[in-house]
């Protein structure tokens, strides 16, 4: 890994971003133009993804299926906004053996469409209900602008779909998975989030009601980090997915979606990472901790390497993450800018004296210099680790919601607001108008993120247009 510094994120954002998610060996280009390798590090992140989130879905009575990658044409055309809202983003294979098929097939999207024709069958009285599956794969959308992580052609996420006897039934659910997302971003990812109702024109495509979690990066932006679909009975309808209910009589099913992708990983990035590189949260790092034998003659790197392999036996007993940095030919200064890089949240250093006084060294990865280093005893060592590792956890969200809240902004008038959106969050009245909602993009370049579930209350006056608004929305520029 190169020594050479990166770009401070106050120069160049973007290129801080990109520079670092290769040279921290989280992911690399693909040889199709947008597309993305997740490197080994990156897809361990990804596994600690899924494993908090696969918990917390079991926990909720949802349960893990396959679904194929190629849908029917045919299929995406029965629910009318759903393929006006992707036909642009289409990958379609047209042929296959060497021969033109007789239907084109869709390669993934997302997958409501064949989860609509199977629930079809799957479904025929209430006592089929709920049907509340997930799915981990990838999906295909045809982008033409891609930066690794947030935006690439193939991605990989989770997609829940459920189906549901009444609309109150997916309601619940569609804003109880709404909460496992957000509290699976700030609890794991020390990410702080917005919960909110999105917009109809930002809603997705086919849906009654679409939610989402909004957070805040590192340069003010917003990225929108998960999304929960109330789809009423548009799919259902389409599909014919129908029920006998108690008293004899043929239902439409109520069905919802929802997804968290591999764009979060672009989140814990950009929200935590500083100027040195990444900084991991414990609770989902790949390595929580990374010890560094010190040594300088043979006979001193027996005894540290010795120590350094108890050390790692007592944490990984412990349930903490461990790597051996164990390469030889690197200096310890070098390993230290190599893990502080990959922001591995605590390093441990033991050498020759500090075998001698039984301590070892920790260096916090969010705490720069002197200010993170201690020298604690080998006593106890993994007890000190897991509470230093839970209060850099709690470090780091405090941190996040801090930064959040010093720049969101409440801006009086529409002047301000435009300043608002240039520095950070504008949380201001809205009208409701798709109109307005156009031309104020059109003006600022700032979006509606979302329009909070946590509102003030009272009544005020749209900051656009001035008309009576009954809410609050959340404006600003995003990925």
């Amino acid at each position: 890994m190169s020594e050479q510094k990166l770009p401070t994120r106050a120069e160049d954002f973007p290129e801080w971003y990109n520079t670092l998610v290769v040279r921290a060996d989280m992911a690399d280009y693909g040889p199709a133009r947008g597309t993305m390798i997740i490197k080994p590090y990156g897809w361990a992140l990804w596994e600690n993804i899924q494993a908090a989130l696969d918990k917390r879905f079991k926990a909720t009575g949802h349960v893990n299926a396959g679904f194929p990658m190629f849908i029917p044409q045919s299929f995406l055309e029965k629910e009318k906004k759903h393929v006006e809202g992707f036909s642009p983003e289409l990958a379609v294979v047209t042929i296959g053996g060497g021969e033109t098929l007789e239907e084109p097939l869709i390669v993934r999207p997302t997958s409501e469409t064949i989860i609509g024709h199977s629930y079809a069958k799957w479904i025929q009285s209430y006592r089929d209900l709920p049907v509340l599956i997930n799915l981990w794969n990838s999906v295909v959308r045809w982008e033409l602008r891609t930066k690794l992580f947030l935006r690439t052609l193939e991605f990989w996420w989770q997609e829940g779909h459920t189906a549901h006897a009444t609309k109150e039934e997916a309601e619940f659910e569609t804003l109880q998975m709404l909460n496992v997302y957000a509290d699976f971003a700030e609890n794991e990812a020390a990410v702080p989030v917005i919960r909110g109702r999105k917009s109809e024109s930002e809603r997705f495509a086919g849906a009654d009601e679409t939610y989402s979690i909004e957070a805040m990066m590192g340069d003010c932006k917003a990225l929108q980090s998960a999304t929960s679909h109330h789809l009423g009975q548009n799919f259902a309808r389409a599909f014919e997915i129908r029920y006998l209910d108690k008293g004899n009589e043929q239902q439409y099913c109520w069905t919802t979606s929802w997804g968290i992708s591999t764009r979060f990983i672009g989140a814990i990035i950009m929200v935590h990472g500083d100027d040195q590189g990444l900084v991991m949260p414990p609770r989902l790092a790949p390595y929580q901790v990374v010890i560094v034998p010190i040594s300088k003659t043979d006979a001193e790197r027996a005894a540290v390497m010795e120590a350094a392999r108890a050390v790692r036996a007592e944490l990984t007993a412990a349930d903490i993450r461990v790597k051996v940095d164990d390469r030889e030919g690197l200096t310890p200064g070098f390993k230290f800018n190599d893990w502080e890089m990959r922001g591995v949240p605590l390093r441990l250093e033991v050498g020759p004296k500090d075998l001698a006084k039984g301590t070892v060294a920790l260096a916090r990865r969010d705490k720069p210099g002197r200010e993170g280093k201690s020298f604690v005893s080998r006593e106890g060592l993994a007890a000190t680790v897991a509470a230093m590792l839970k209060d850099i956890q709690q470090s780091l969200f405090d941190r996040a919601l801090a930064f959040r809240e010093q720049n969101t902004f409440d801006p009086k008038d529409y002047a301000e607001f435009k300043s608002a959106v240039e520095k950070g969050f504008a949380l201001s009245y809205w009208c409701g108008d798709g109109a307005c909602e156009a031309q104020i993009k059109e003006e600022t370049k700032a979006t509606t993120r979302c329009i909070p579930l946590d509102q003030p209350g009272g009544a005020g006056a749209c900051i656009h247009c001035g008309k009576p608004a009954a809410e609050k929305a959340l404006f600003a520029r995003a990925y």
